[in-house]
Parts: C-alpha cells; structure tokens; sequence
C-alpha cells in the first residue's frame, strides 16, 4: 500500500484514513460472530492505518461498545471513536423507538464512556431523528457536552436538508452518516449540495448494500438482512444478478467485487470516507485493497451504465422504516 492521503471530516472535522471501520456486525446483527476474531480485525485495521471506528450504543444493547472497550485496551490513542445514540431497546432484543431528549442524550454518554472504557467520544451523533424532539434541543445538549470535554466534535446520521440546515445553525457539524452505494443514490439530489455548501463531510454506510453487491446473503433468522425488502422473496432473487454483474466488472479491472465498490464511492466524492462492514480480518484486507484503487471517469461511467441506480428491486429498509427515515423526505 501506498502512502495515504488522509482525508478531513468537513471543514471543522478531525483527519482520518480514507477508509473507516463499521463495527455494527461484530455484534451479531448479520448473525452471530466470533469475539476474538472481531478483536483481531480491529486490532488489524489500527495496525493499518484505519484510525476511525464507527458503533452505536444500540449495537448488541451495548455489547459493540464493550468489545470495542476491550479491542482499545492500551490503544486508545490509535483511534477516533464515531457513537450513535438514542435508539431504545428492549430485553428481548426489540426496537422500541428514539430518545433524544437533552436529558436522555447526557444519561446515553454517561453509560456510553463507561461501557467503552474512554474518558471523551470522537463523534457524537443521533442514530435518526427523534421526531418528538427539536434537533436544535438535541444538539445543544451535545455543545454543552463538546463544551465539557466528553465529546470532540458532533455528526448527524440520515436526516434531510432542513434538519442539517437548523442543526448546523446550533453547532458545527462536521459529517453526516448516511448510506450510500451504487443502488442507494438517492443523497446526491438534495442531501450532498447541502452538505458541501456547509463544509460537512460525510461517513457512508452500506457501500456493498450490506453484502447485496458482494453475493453475501442472510445467515438465517438471527440476520437482520433477512427482513429487508431487497433480501427477501422474489426481490431477494431478482438482485441476486447484482452481484454477479459486479464481480465481472471486478475481473476485468482486476481487483474484487468489494474494492470497486469502496473505490467507486470515493471517487465519487472524494471528502466521503466509506465504512467497512467488516467482522473478519479476510474481509478488512479485501476492503482495504481499495485505497489505491482509482477509476477513471470512463471507467465510472461504465459501472454506473452497467449498475443503475434503480437496478435494485425493493426499498432499503421496510416501508415502516423507510416513512420514519427525514434522510427520505
């Protein structure tokens, strides 16, 4: 690999590798997952240069944030830690709705900094917008915490031009998680003008449709994807021919399905740093062959002409979900 350029979140964001590590599935979201060998990914990816770990306190009920915790025992200083907040489980494992109530958001950092074992967050920032709840009032609640020292800096996660507009005017904003992939275009209408013209980066998940791009499929039950709609039924086959088209793509360029997908990404923008879902040291390595990747105008145009952005039957989410997304309005 080569030397790396880093890349800034924003124009107030920290510097960070162009390539960041999602930790969501190491905590059995895709199924379940081996604790020891989701350490040593994340022991890997800091031993590579990726310094931006991205979790949410919701992940596993707070299990995501304890393996990471026990991950950066002695290595705290190698990583920028990215938290999401304000989702409510309960003890069976269901989703309950949001909470991003200033007095919900300081108890959800308290418990937050103790499960992770660190003394300050990175990037702090709400799962979705809690429709019950001025965003203005939530961010707040966060500047008072920047302003006490438990957080750096303040991102946003899904949400629309208004919501980033007025959560900007509160405090400096410096990136917006969001998804974003060959099949999932939908940012680049009205979401990314806003977010260039306020010097906000952004940090995109789902850059391989949660494996959809890659041929990976729904373990079982215990797999979340197996209840979103581009999995499932005939949708669920009808897309099956997405991976197969990228993977020929992939041979011809002579790389791998995974790195044309990460390369595509940041060659579209190249402020966005792409999360990698990845649980095992195999699929980090892969992943990370991504960074020297770089596609001409040509050669983007000619994956875009043969992955359309409407080429994915079924929506993201479900249609409940998709209704609650202001990232969708």
């Amino acid at each position: 690999m080569t030397k790396t350029t880093r890349t800034q979140l924003g124009s107030t964001g920290p510097s960070v590798f162009p390539l960041a590590l999602g930790c969501m599935a190491m905590s059995k979201m895709y199924g379940p997952a081996d604790e020891a060998e989701s350490i040593a990914t994340i022991h890997m990816a800091l031993e590579r240069g990726v310094d931006l770990l991205d979790t949410g306190d919701f992940y596993g009920i707070g299990h995501n944030e304890l393996l990471i915790g026990r991950a950066l025992k002695d290595r705290r200083d190698q990583a920028l830690l990215s938290v999401k907040f304000g989702a409510l489980r309960g003890p069976d494992g269901g989703w309950l709705g949001f909470d991003t109530r200033p007095v919900a958001v300081k108890n959800a950092l308290a418990h937050t900094l103790t499960r992770l074992g660190v003394d300050h967050i990175d990037i702090y920032r709400p799962g979705r917008l809690d429709p019950a709840v001025p965003i203005e009032d939530t961010i707040g609640a966060i500047a008072e915490l920047v302003k006490a020292g438990y957080v750096r800096h303040i991102g946003l996660s899904e949400v629309g031009p208004e919501t980033i507009r007025r959560a900007a005017k509160v405090h400096p904003i410096v990136d917006l998680q969001i998804e974003y992939s060959l099949i999932s275009r939908g940012p680049e209408a009205k979401i990314f003008p806003v977010l260039d013209e306020l010097g906000i980066g952004v940090t995109a998940y789902g850059v391989l449709s949660r494996g959809l791009l890659t041929g990976s499929r729904p373990t079982g039950p215990g797999d979340f994807r197996a209840y979103l709609p581009r999995f499932a039924g005939a949708a669920g086959e009808q897309n099956a021919h997405l991976a197969d088209t990228l993977a020929t793509l992939a041979k011809a360029r002579g790389t791998t399905a995974a790195q044309l997908a990460f390369a595509w990404a940041r060659a579209k923008r190249p402020s966005l740093v792409p999360l990698i879902g990845a649980r095992t040291r195999a699929q980090l390595a892969d992943s990370l062959g991504a960074v020297d990747l770089r596609l001409s105008a040509d050669e983007i145009a000619a994956l875009e002409a043969a992955i359309h952005p409407d080429a994915a039957a079924g929506t993201r989410y479900a249609a409940q979900q998709m209704a609650s997304l202001d990232s969708e309005r």
